[in-house]
C-alpha cells in the first residue's frame, strides 16, 4: 500500500493561497479594465462637445462642462495609475504563491513516482515468485 504524501496538507494550503492570489489578480485586472473604459468614455465625451456658442451663457456652460470633464479625466488617470500598481502587486503575489506551491507539487509528483516504483517492484517480486514456484513444481512432476 502506498504511503500518503506527508506534505499534502501544506500543498493544499499553498494551492488555496495560489487560488486566492489568482482571484486578487483577476479583480485588479477587472478594476483596471473598468477604469480604462471610463477613461475612454470621458475622453469621448470631452471630444464630443461641439455645441455652438450662441451666447455668453452657453459659452460659460460649455467651458464649465469641459472643465468638469477634464477634472474627471484627471481623477480617472490617477485612479488608473493606482490600479496599475495594484495589478503589478497582485501579479507579483500570484507569482510568489505559484512558486511556493510549484515546489511542493514537484515533491508530490516525485513521491508518487517513488511509491509507484515500489509498488511495481513488489508486484514483480510476487510474479517472479509465482513463476519460480511454478517452474519448480513442473520440474518435480516430470520423471
Amino acid at each position: 500500500m502506498a504511503r500518503a504524501f506527508r506534505l499534502a496538507g501544506l500543498l493544499r494550503l499553498r494551492q488555496v493561497q495560489q487560488e486566492q492570489a489568482a482571484s486578487d489578480l483577476a479583480a485588479a485586472n477587472a478594476r483596471a479594465r473598468d477604469n480604462a473604459a471610463r477613461q475612454n468614455r470621458a475622453r469621448a465625451a470631452l471630444g464630443g462637445t461641439g455645441a455652438d456658442a450662441t451666447s455668453s451663457n452657453v459659452l460659460y456652460a460649455i467651458a464649465a462642462a469641459r472643465s468638469s470633464s477634464r477634472s474627471m479625466l484627471a481623477e480617472l488617470e490617477a485612479a488608473d495609475s493606482r490600479n496599475q500598481a495594484q495589478v503589478a502587486e497582485a501579479a507579483a503575489a500570484y507569482a510568489a504563491a505559484r512558486a511556493r506551491s510549484l515546489g511542493l507539487e514537484k515533491l508530490e509528483i516525485r513521491h508518487i513516482e517513488t511509491e509507484d516504483g515500489a509498488d511495481l517492484a513488489a508486484q514483480q517480486a510476487v510474479v517472479d515468485e509465482i513463476a519460480s514456484t511454478s517452474i519448480h513444481r513442473k520440474g518435480e512432476d516430470t520423471p
